[in-house]
């Protein structure tokens, strides 16, 4: 068999179909029109049948399509005033996918190539995320084709406090707990927060990613790109290695990308380059992440027209501006190869060139942006891929932890919030890898991070959903309970919520 035949498969079991390709072709004839949506089921579902082998109660109970079904979906239209009187009109939503284990968490996204489908994808990917953790969060997305490019700051207000005015009814600390994704940044949460409070006349920690002086997390900003590079750096200590003398290539200049190439110079890496939308930008010295956060800051300033990062080089004199697709830093030597923007930016003929100019390690920083068949050439060919849902977890992470904080009334520092950071995303590598090794695919992190993602998931729905459905009993089998106790869910167990 080979390799894209084994990390995305689907097998025949006792001359049938497997139970995840039938959910998966179910899928495909339901919802034709959410091709992201789709490929996120095909790389999740085509890894975990080795664990559903284990566990045929699981099919009985319909528990992959429970899992791949949003267990609620909100829809609406945000109307808006812009600089000029003019009424604009949005679309709104809100995904709110699996409760099983937490609140629904998940970022909003606005951007205009916001759809269901694609919300569904980020949605589901966002399920087996939090539940990697360890933190007791559910899944859950939302955003909106509004974009906020070169729109005033005044605008992105209106707009704002529009959305909000229909969202605040579906969310809360303990029902749905939304966050920034792309497009949606400390300003935007900021305007959704104080719309929020105005609404419910209450102050809580129903949003996370919130400034530090209304209750905040500090490292929030950091912890993406930050626990990327844990994530990768634990892999490399498995190896004997570390980041020292490594180089490195980032696609992306955003908020994961600047941290990341912060954290990979604190452990002796240099990052050669980084991209935007408009081009990309390499530096012989390293990517300095202060001339990154000048950048980015000027972006999001509400006076954003005209701004790129070709002005890096007015700051560096020695780094080369490349106008064009930001993907051309896919094609420089390196150790590690870091995708930071956002889905399917790492494409098949981009792995490829990675490959064949000596890449041994790929880290997920966004949401996946590795088509799945780079993904597949990755693997066949030896390059270590670590998968979003886990690499850059980080994130969401640390805004479990700011809820924690919102919920005791306090505030921990820097150091604490980092180090708990560190802790966790180290041991979500040997979460990862030791489940990969149980199940015989030994460096096949996809598989790993999919199977001890489910796990905690499928232990909790198998005893909620089925007492909350009123499942009729099911003589000569043991209870559903008791297959809750069976199940062993791969978790870490650290205790990382001391003060």
């Amino acid at each position: 068999m080979g390799c894209r035949d084994r990390h995305f498969s689907f097998p025949i079991i006792g001359g049938s179909m497997s139970y995840t390709q039938k959910v998966l072709d179910e899928l495909k004839a339901r919802y034709p029109e959410q091709p992201e949506f789709i490929q996120a089921a095909t790389e999740i579902l085509g890894t975990i049948q080795p664990a559903l082998d284990a566990h045929p109660e699981y099919e009985e109970a319909a528990l992959l399509e429970r899992l791949v079904e949003p267990e609620r979906i909100v829809m609406f239209r945000v109307p808006w005033v812009d600089d000029q009187g003019k009424v604009q009109v949005n679309r709104g939503y809100r995904v709110e996918f699996n409760s099983a284990i937490g609140p629904y968490k998940g970022g909003l996204r606005f951007n205009p190539t916001v759809t269901l489908g694609m919300l569904k994808f980020l949605g589901l990917e966002q399920i087996l995320k939090n539940s990697l953790t360890t933190l007791p969060m559910g899944g859950g997305k939302g955003g909106s084709d509004f974009d906020p490019k070169g729109k005033s700051n005044n605008e992105i207000m209106h707009f704002c406090q529009s959305f909000m005015t229909e969202l605040y009814r579906h969310i809360g600390p303990n029902t749905d707990v939304p966050a920034g994704d792309l497009g949606v940044g400390g300003r935007e949460v900021a305007y959704l927060f104080g719309q929020y409070k105005r609404l419910t006349n209450e102050w809580t920690g129903v949003l996370t990613g919130k400034g530090l002086s209304f209750g905040g997390s500090l490292a929030r900003t950091e912890a993406t790109g930050y626990g990327l590079v844990y994530f990768v750096d634990e892999y490399l200590k498995s190896r004997g290695e570390s980041f020292e003398g490594k180089n490195v290539v980032v696609h992306g200049s955003g908020n994961v990308a600047i941290y990341a190439v912060q954290k990979v110079a604190q452990l002796g890496g240099k990052v050669l380059a980084c991209s935007d939308t408009h081009g990309w930008v390499e530096d012989p010295d390293g990517i300095d992440y202060t001339v990154l956060e000048h950048v980015y800051n000027k972006k999001r300033s509400g006076h954003d027209k005209g701004v790129t990062l070709a002005m890096y080089v007015d700051e560096k004199p020695n780094a080369v501006w490349h106008e064009g697709d930001g993907r051309g830093v896919w094609q420089l030597p390196c150790d590690i190869a870091l995708p930071c923007a956002r889905e399917n930016t790492l494409l098949l003929e981009d792995a490829q060139a990675l490959v064949a100019n000596g890449c041994k390690v790929v880290g997920e920083g966004a949401n996946m942006p590795t088509t799945i068949e780079a993904t597949t050439y990755f693997q066949e060919n030896g390059v270590a891929f670590m998968p979003g849902k886990a690499a850059n977890a980080g994130g969401v992470l640390v805004s479990g932890l700011e809820m924690s904080q919102n919920a005791e009334h306090l505030s921990w520092t820097f150091e604490e919030v980092d180090g708990k950071l560190e802790q966790l995303m180290r041991g979500m590598f040997h979460n990862v890898d030791d489940t990969a090794k149980e199940y015989g695919e030994e460096g096949n992190f996809v598989m790993g991070a999919n199977i001890a993602g489910c796990s905690p998931r499928a232990s909790a729905k198998s005893s909620l959903d089925i007492a909350c459905d009123e499942a009729p009993s099911h003589s000569g089998r043991e209870p559903f309970s008791m297959v809750e106790r069976a199940v062993r869910p791969r978790l870490v167990h650290l205790k990382v919520l001391d003060k």
